[in-house]
């Protein structure tokens, strides 16, 4: 029997308590693991998840490297690691340029800055105890070596199903087979009107669009017209014109959408290209988060 799929869970406020009772029925529907995004605070709510759940896997994806000191992340990560029965993952990222500014942080090289913390977190597990397996967000192919040589898995947020088997070629076959993590975050969204279901994906993309690190990727990936005309609007100040750019096929590439049967035929299709752990980031035509909850939840029933 083909895995139900992993969940991306974020706590919004005012709705944290429903949050948890959330990942208690996605637990009891038996999906294969949830995965915080980095929206809020998600090592607090895998905190929560660990006592909530039982037998689920989860973890954050991502927690950012310049938002904690690596100590602070690394005992936090062990606290987690033993209290859920070794469940968690501890997903590691350096976010993007705006938000960490926000955070009045300047970030280096992400590279080195990525190895620089994964050593400290490292270093302090003598004093804090066994630390869980390491996933590193990743987009291009120097951060998926990285994630080959420090870390025990790599994830993706939106990434091209296209070029994910290129993406996956630093990643020896003994490792993936050893259980290496290889997750991506798949905008997702469910309805049987499918051009609905699009223009609520491109809306979602269109904040990605902006980010050069994003726009780079999707040029390695074989998109450099769609990237280009993007670039040209964003230079003119035209951002709402974004979703518009976005190609049906470089869209469908990239996210899923249209009617429950579609969405589960597009999950096994990125099986088939190397993802163990496809993520689904539910939206919804017809409300806001719970609402796109309850269509995924009755899409897999």
């Amino acid at each position: 029997m083909t895995p139900l799929p992993a969940i991306s869970l974020a706590a919004v406020p005012g709705r944290r308590l429903a949050t948890l009772e959330l990942a208690r029925e996605i637990e009891r529907r038996g999906f294969s693991g949830i995965y915080c995004a980095s929206f809020g605070d998600a090592m607090g709510l895998c905190l929560s998840l660990a006592h909530v759940t039982t037998t689920i896997p989860f973890g954050t994806t991502i927690a950012n490297i310049y938002a904690r000191t690596p100590a602070d992340l690394g005992q936090s990560a062990a606290y987690l690691h033993e209290v859920s029965g070794g469940r968690f993952r501890l997903g590691l990222g350096v976010s993007h340029e705006a938000f960490n500014a926000r955070l009045g942080v300047t970030a280096g090289r992400p590279l080195a800055d990525m190895r620089a913390a994964v050593e400290k977190i490292r270093a302090g597990a003598a004093q804090y105890g066994a630390l869980p397996p390491l996933v590193l967000a990743t987009l291009r192919r120097k951060m998926v070596s990285l994630s080959v040589e420090i870390a025990e898995g790599a994830v993706w947020a939106n990434a091209a199903r296209s070029h994910m088997r290129a993406s996956l070629e630093s990643i020896p076959a003994a490792r993936r087979a050893a259980g290496f993590f290889v997750g991506n975050m798949i905008p997702t969204c469910i309805s049987d009107d499918r051009e609905a279901a699009a223009t609520v994906n491109r809306k979602t993309l269109a904040a990605y669009l902006m980010l050069p690190n994003y726009r780079n990727y999707w040029k390695e990936a074989g998109y450099v017209e769609e990237m280009a005309a993007v670039e040209r609007a964003l230079e003119a100040g035209e951002r709402e014109r974004l979703p518009s750019l976005m190609s049906e096929r470089w869209l469908a590439d990239c996210t899923l959408y249209g009617s429950a049967s579609a969405v589960r035929e597009g999950l096994e299709a990125w099986r088939e290209v190397g993802v163990s752990t496809p993520i689904v980031v539910p939206s919804s035509t017809r409300g806001g988060q719970m609402k796109a909850f309850e269509e995924l939840l009755a899409a897999f029933a």
